[in-house]
């Protein structure tokens, strides 16, 4: 389950748009949005690409972003 706060704020401090993300992920931004919205997960390869983009490189926060366990 991805932790919509914390990649929010990551795409907040990364400047970048969030057209231009889903441009570079291969996703409509209606799709970027149902999945920074906790409705739709992201793919293995969007984590990927996500990572790259917003320069997430520890380890702790990708996890934290990507795999937590909120409920």
């Amino acid at each position: 389950m991805t932790d919509v706060e914390l990649l929010r704020a990551k795409i907040e401090d990364s400047g970048l748009k969030r057209n231009y993300i889903a441009e570079q992920l291969g996703i409509t931004p209606q799709g970027f949005y149902l999945k920074t919205s906790g409705k739709n997960e992201f793919t293995a390869s969007e984590i990927q690409k996500l990572c790259v983009l917003l320069k997430i490189t520890a380890q702790k926060d990708i996890k934290a972003i990507f795999f937590c366990q909120k409920g």
